[in-house]
């Protein structure tokens, strides 16, 4: 699934009649790091040849191209990358993705309609936006009262940004001299590395994707391969590292100083600050599930908090659903040099909306 490639959007997957790429750079610029992931194809298989996890930018305008393009540039090189072609991923902040019943009509038609009528389709007017569709199920036709035609329907996933803010995101691209090839959304990146990485379970189960990020989290429920519900939630990690800091006067400062804290220790307070996170998360769940008349089979988690089993079994005590952190990479051959094999398997969590954003690009 992407979003917005070269401002006029063919979503959701590369248009059959685009060339494939062989090699990637896919950003996700998130709250506190930047975390990126160099793909490369060989005939019919899938290596990651380079990653990079480095802060973000902060400011008032962390997007503006004078600095968001040299952060760009310094992502890029310490993958190791040999390529121009980057993909960007965003947060749900800066692009949105909402569901739609539409008339079925080609892809460019429905674009055209969300941009002279947004508010009859997404309840919201929506001024200046770019708007990409994807087509999920068709729906019962209808016949129109004033003649004898029948009008078909169908459920869309809508995505759309700010014409500035891409255009913000190519100035920066050009500054660093480098080829913004797709913009996408974090809301959508987990369910592609999720279809990678557990084809079977993603075609044929009903499963959550919860990816949970520095200052937010999302949730993500998949049925038989659709997306049905994106929700976000206003918790992230940086929420629950504070909260053990005051609780157990440690000085952890991140999340990876969370890891050198005992298991018992962490078992202790976990639970507690995390009834927020869990609560909505549930509530999120009981509406796809009295809304669908389906229950949710199990949860996945990544982000970094989900390296921390602790974590993951007190949200397992309050979803109430089998829950388990789940590796992105799992379908990538691995093309990495010395230093940074050592890491990867620890890091994985935390580079799947990179992973997704990737798969998009593909």
């Amino acid at each position: 699934m992407s979003l917005l490639r070269n401002s006029v959007a063919t979503l959701f997957g590369r248009s059959n009649h685009s060339k494939r790429r062989e090699n990637i750079v896919a950003i996700d610029l998130g709250a506190e790091h930047t975390k990126a992931v160099y793909l490369q194809r060989k005939s019919d298989r899938c290596l990651l040849a380079g990653y990079a996890r480095l802060d973000t930018p902060t400011g008032p305008n962390p997007y503006a191209p004078e600095i968001l393009g040299p952060h760009l540039r310094a992502v890029v090189n310490a993958t190791g990358a040999r390529t121009r072609r980057i993909t960007l991923v965003v947060g749900p902040n800066d692009a949105l993705i909402r569901h739609a019943e539409m008339p079925m009509v080609p892809v460019p038609d429905m674009r055209i309609m969300l941009k002279l009528g947004s508010k009859t389709y997404l309840q919201q007017d929506l001024p200046d936006h770019l708007f990409d569709c994807h087509l999920q199920s068709l729906l019962t036709e209808t016949k129109k009262p004033e003649s004898n035609r029948t009008l078909q329907k169908c459920r869309v996933l809508v995505g759309g940004v700010k014409r500035q803010f891409l255009e913000n995101l190519r100035a920066a691209a050009r500054q660093a001299d480098l080829s913004l090839d797709t913009v996408t959304s974090s809301l959508i990146a987990p369910a592609n590395a999720f279809e990678m990485a557990f084809p079977d379970a993603f075609a044929a189960a009903i499963v959550a994707l919860v990816d949970i990020g520095a200052k937010t989290s999302t949730i993500t429920i998949l049925l038989n391969g659709q997306v049905i519900l994106n929700r976000i939630v206003n918790f992230g990690s940086a929420r629950v590292v504070q909260g053990v800091q005051e609780a157990l006067g440690v000085d952890a400062k991140s999340l990876g100083g969370l890891q050198n804290i005992p298991a018992t220790d962490l078992e202790g307070v976990l639970p507690a600050l995390l009834i927020p996170l869990g609560r909505e998360l549930r509530a999120s769940i009981d509406f796809f599930e009295h809304q669908e008349d389906k229950q949710v089979a199990q949860a996945f988690f990544s982000g970094g908090l989900a390296r921390l089993e602790p974590a993951v079994q007190a949200l397992q005590s309050e979803l109430m659903v089998p829950c388990q952190t789940w590796n992105p990479l799992s379908f990538l051959q691995f093309a990495l040099p010395p230093e940074q094999l050592g890491e990867i398997e620890g890091l994985a969590p935390q580079l799947t909306i990179a992973v997704g954003g990737a798969i998009a690009a593909f």
